[in-house]
């Protein structure tokens, strides 16, 4: 068998229900405050006025379809294979990023804050040196630091049993 076919922890997680209604309801309010400004009837527009105002309607109206439909789609996939980590946040990454057990030097579970550390929650970049984040949801983690001294966090809903089978092909390279 293929060590690299040999999984021995996987996890996948969409965004919390509340931050996809978050988005949803901002994008309705967008769309109904700009029906509320546009309050006037439509034959007071002369033709290039009403040209505009259609492409802000559809755009109106097709953006937030199109970042709902973003957000139905988002997820992070975590593999932990007998020859290292995988992590895919589809639909960005069309495969799986690899992250060899031979290039990490700690992995710890732990409790980060998102927005204060990493911006938020998605793929993300730390600030003041705390590297790279992978997350959807949460405020816990598995902390990964390489060889090379970068930073790696990935979100989980299970960060002990991540972070326990992290350290068993840690052990094993």
């Amino acid at each position: 068998m293929n060590k690299e076919a040999v999984i021995i922890y996987r996890e996948e997680q969409k965004f919390a229900a509340w931050v996809r209604w978050l988005v949803y309801i901002s994008m309705a309010a967008a769309v109904l405050l700009s029906v509320v400004v546009l309050n006037k009837e439509v034959s007071d527009y002369n033709p290039p006025e009403m040209r505009d105002i259609i492409i802000a309607v559809l755009a109106g109206v097709g953006v937030p379809i199109l970042i709902a439909v973003l957000f139905a789609f988002l997820k992070l996939e975590t593999e932990v294979r007998a020859d290292g980590l995988y992590i895919r946040f589809v639909p960005f990454h069309i495969r799986f990023k690899k992250f060899a057990a031979d290039d990490l030097s700690e992995c710890y579970a732990r409790q980060y804050r998102p927005i204060l550390e990493y911006g938020g929650w998605g793929i993300r970049y730390g600030l003041s040196g705390r590297g790279r984040a992978y997350n959807v949801s949460g405020n816990k983690g598995v902390q990964l630091v390489f060889k090379d001294d970068r930073k790696l966090l990935i979100g989980s809903q299970k960060a002990e049993k991540l972070e326990e089978a992290i350290r068993s092909i840690m052990k094993r390279s």
